[in-house]
């Protein structure tokens, strides 16, 4: 059985030569501006999971993509010498849409924090805090404590 090792070197080398490969030897216009975003080999080589992203739809991409399967695996065979090459899966990469959105909401986070500095008063807590008005632990009304 390959090692964990050989399927992360085969998965670098699918990885690189599918990009040289889609940019001087695929010409539909749907796969225009992919990006290679990753590539996963399981352990027994059987498989290699390619993960894109593209400025085109996504199930436009994926289809060209799929169409061009076979030829993909063909010119990749020749190109890598293994006994038995991976067959290619290929999956829309939603990584860098979720770090603009991680980047995004930390964005608002801190003009948020950054406004409640700037309305906060330097000299005594905001208006709005309950404990603000609140007597300290040490100060106790004796009056109403029996004893």
């Amino acid at each position: 059985m390959p090692t964990e090792t050989r399927a992360r070197r085969v998965a670098d080398r699918i990885n690189r030569e599918l990009a040289v490969l889609l940019q001087r030897k695929v010409a539909d216009p749907r796969l225009a501006g992919l990006n290679v975003t990753g590539v996963d080999v399981d352990r027994e080589l059987a498989y290699a999971t390619i993960y894109v992203t593209a400025p085109e739809d996504e199930q436009e991409v994926l289809t060209a993509l799929d169409r061009a399967r076979g030829f993909l695996r063909k010119e990749l065979a020749s190109n890598i010498p293994m006994r038995a090459f991976p067959q290619l899966r290929f999956r829309w990469d939603y990584s860098p849409d979720r770090g603009a959105r991680i980047d995004e909401l930390l964005d608002r986070l801190k003009s948020e924090q950054e406004q409640q500095e700037e309305g906060e008063d330097p000299n005594g807590p905001p208006q709005d805090d309950p404990l603000a008005s609140a007597p300290d632990a040490g100060e106790r009304d004796l009056s109403t404590d029996e004893g």
